[in-house]
């Protein structure tokens, strides 16, 4: 993987780059869509690729492991050629897991004890079993296992956990390092770092992850229901530690207004459920502001969705039609809405992206965040 970094912001930390990866090149700053199991729930991949243009997307190590499996998988040929995506793909390590499963999960030195969620199975995840199953998975990027802890976390969990994670990167950075991918082309690996919302653990982990030297790195920990204003301070004091010179991604953000403020600090790559999983619930987010598709006052407003994005499904079907799909639980109402939330999302970073390369970001910025988390 190489990263190319064109401009900095003059009035900010904002940036604008290319990712070279395998299977193709990523513009930054980066929205990535959500497939956790090899799927952008409700969203095939040529509606990915042709009205959302999104040039990468996740998956979930935990889940992909116990469904399809890796011997699925590796008899595929790898989660690109199962899912008929040739894009570049990002593997989440299960990190998040270790965090989100916390009544069914047991820590230990030697990695984490799970019960699957499926069946209550044992699973035995550990640093180096994660590297073996990404290398399976066959993600362009590959993420380090981790802990995440919950917020808010005491002082002493926080460094222990911290201090842990480190220990746990030194090994998959080993098992990486002497092994190989199955479907002959590279991978690469990205640490995370880690620290709750304390200054000094911040600070020591970004260090720490900053001196392994990888292709790029991860900022993770946030977005965990800490109050905005603490992810965006220990996001700043992270993105000042972190080469310039490599990707930062800040994991699991989250709003529009949320990734806007990230990207005016530093961070290159964002992902987040909020576009889907929202717009399964109704909300729609558009050019000129939030929408409840549910709200009585769009059943005969008969205008396109969002005429200012380039998607066929913004500017084709109507609010009063997609209004009726809700409100009867069709599911080409979940598909137009997934659609149109992730297409605003890349048209949102990709209009980031002129404005740092043209160096008005930092006014185009305030002005967006106003209108687009207004309710209309």
């Amino acid at each position: 993987m190489k990263f190319e970094l064109h401009t900095t912001d003059k009035n900010s930390s904002a940036r604008a780059g290319t990712i070279t990866t395998a299977h193709g090149q990523i513009q930054t700053p980066i929205f990535m869509p959500v497939g956790t199991l090899g799927t952008v729930k409700g969203v095939p991949p040529e509606a990915l690729k042709d009205q959302v243009k999104a040039q990468i997307i996740l998956g979930n190590t935990y889940h992909l492991y116990l469904r399809p499996n890796t011997e699925v998988l590796e008899a595929a040929g790898g989660l690109h050629k199962f899912m008929t995506w040739d894009r570049p793909i990002l593997t989440d390590s299960g990190g998040y897991q270790v965090y989100s499963l916390g009544q069914m999960r047991k820590i230990k030195e030697e990695g984490v004890i799970f019960k699957s969620h499926i069946d209550g199975s044992k699973l035995n995840f550990t640093p180096e079993y994660v590297m073996d199953i990404q290398r399976t998975i066959g993600a362009d990027i590959m993420m380090a296992f981790d802990e995440c802890p919950p917020y808010p976390s005491d002082y002493d969990y926080a460094k222990k956990s911290m201090e842990m994670t480190h220990r746990w990167l030194k090994r998959c950075i080993n098992r990486f390092d002497s092994t190989e991918g199955k479907y002959g082309y590279e991978q690469t690996l990205f640490p995370i770092v880690q620290g709750s919302t304390y200054k000094d653990l911040r600070r020591a982990s970004a260090e720490f992850v900053a001196e392994q030297n990888r292709e790029g790195n991860a900022i993770g920990g946030l977005s965990v229901g800490e109050p905005a204003e603490k992810m965006y301070e220990f996001t700043e004091l992270v993105c000042d530690i972190l080469p310039k010179d490599k990707p930062r991604y800040l994991m699991g953000v989250g709003t529009p207004a949320n990734i806007l403020e990230g990207i005016a600090l530093g961070v290159d790559m964002f992902d987040c459920v909020m576009p889907t999983r929202n717009a399964r619930n109704g909300m729609l987010f558009t050019t000129k502001g939030i929408i409840n598709i549910k709200n009585k006052k769009w059943e005969k407003d008969f205008s396109v969705l969002d005429d200012g994005l380039d998607c066929h499904v913004s500017n084709t079907y109507s609010k009063s039609y997609l209004r009726h799909l809700n409100k009867a639980n069709e599911i080409l109402g979940a598909y137009i809405a997934s659609t149109h939330n992730l297409a605003f999302y890349l048209h949102l970073v990709g209009e980031a992206r002129k404005h740092i390369l043209a160096g008005d970001f930092a006014s185009w910025k305030k002005e967006q965040v106003e209108v687009l988390m207004q309710r209309l």
